[in-house]
C-alpha cells in the first residue's frame, strides 16, 4: 500500500506542477463529474492496485497470468451490457486467441502446470481486482469532454487520495515498509512509466478505438514482461514463447479484423 500511495503521490504532484493549463481549460468540463470520476479513479487504479498486491500474497505467477487474461473478455460483456456495443464474432474469437496465448506464457508451455492448477483465496481476490478494472475500462466510454491528460489529472488525484485509508490500515497492521533507497528507484519508474504514461495512452486509446477493442490488448501485457525478462534478465527464449507471442498478436489481428469503427471512427470522441 505504501508503493500505491507514493505511486500516485508522484504522479498528481508531476500534472500539477506541469499541467496547470491543461487542467484548468478542461475544469469546466471536468468539475460536474468530479463524484463519477473520483469513484472511477478510486477503485480502477487504487483498489485494484491494492486488490493486486494482496492476491499476489497467496496466489502463484501463472495464476495471476491467467486470470488477469479474463479481462479483455469482461470488458466485452460489460460493454455489451452498458452500451449495446456491436461485437462481432472474430473479436470473441481473437479474445479467446491472446487468452490462449496468455496460458502458453503463464504456463512456460507444459500442460500439466494447468491441470495442476487449484483456486485459493488470492485467485478470487485477482478476479475481483480484474472485473473491477474492466469495469473502469468499460466506464471511460463515458468519460467527459476533455483532454486525456486533464481527465488524467483528476482520475490520478482521486486514487491518491482513496490510497490514504489503505496506507493507514497497513501502518495499523505493522506491516508498512519505507522503501530504501533503490525502493524508491523502483517507486519512480513505476510512476513514470506504467502509472504515468501508460495509463494516459490507455485513456487516449479508448476514446479512439472503444472499450471493446482496447482491452484485448491488455493481453499483451504479459508476453512483452516475457520479452523484457529475456532481454533485461537474460533468461532463456523458448519456443513457448514465441507461439504465444505468435497466438496474442495474432488473436490482436483478429480481434481488429472483426472490430466494429470505434468512437472517433464514427464521428464521436473529442
Amino acid at each position: 500500500m505504501m508503493v500505491v500511495t507514493l505511486r500516485w503521490l508522484i504522479v498528481v504532484g508531476l500534472l500539477v506542477a506541469f499541467n496547470k493549463k491543461s487542467l484548468a481549460r478542461d475544469w469546466p468540463s471536468l468539475k460536474p463529474h468530479l463524484g463519477f470520476l473520483f469513484v472511477m479513479g478510486a477503485f480502477g487504479f487504487s483498489v485494484f492496485n491494492g486488490l493486486f498486491f494482496i492476491a499476489a500474497q497467496y496466489t502463484s505467477a501463472i495464476n495471476m497470468g491467467i486470470i488477469t487474461a479474463m479481462m479483455p473478455v469482461f470488458v466485452l460483456v460489460g460493454a455489451l451490457l452498458l452500451y449495446r456495443t456491436p461485437t462481432r464474432k472474430l473479436q470473441w474469437v481473437g479474445a479467446l486467441v491472446t487468452l490462449l496465448g496468455v496460458l502458453v506464457v503463464a504456463s512456460g508451455g507444459e500442460i500439466e502446470r494447468l491441470l495442476q492448477l487449484r483456486l485459493n483465496t488470492g485467485d478470487l481476490i485477482l478476479v475481483v481486482a480484474t472485473i473491477i478494472y474492466a469495469a473502469y475500462t468499460v466506464g471511460l466510454r463515458r468519460r467527459p469532454n476533455s483532454s486525456a491528460l486533464g481527465l488524467f489529472t483528476v482520475l490520478a488525484a482521486s486514487a491518491f487520495l482513496a490510497s490514504l485509508p489503505m496506507l493507514v490500515a497497513e501502518t495499523l497492521l505493522g506491516r508498512v515498509q519505507v522503501p530504501t533507497m533503490q525502493g524508491w528507484g523502483l517507486v519512480v519508474l513505476v510512476s513514470l512509466f506504467p502509472t504515468l504514461i501508460a495509463q494516459i495512452l490507455f485513456i487516449r486509446g479508448v476514446e479512439i478505438i472503444g472499450p471493446g477493442r482496447a482491452g484485448i490488448f491488455v493481453n499483451l501485457v504479459p508476453v512483452f514482461g516475457t520479452v523484457i525478462a529475456v532481454l533485461y534478465l537474460g533468461e532463456k527464449f523458448q519456443f513457448f514463447h514465441g507461439l504465444a507471442l505468435a497466438l496474442v498478436l495474432g488473436g490482436l489481428w483478429l480481434a481488429e479484423r472483426g472490430a466494429v469503427p470505434g468512437p472517433v471512427e464514427k464521428g464521436g470522441g473529442s
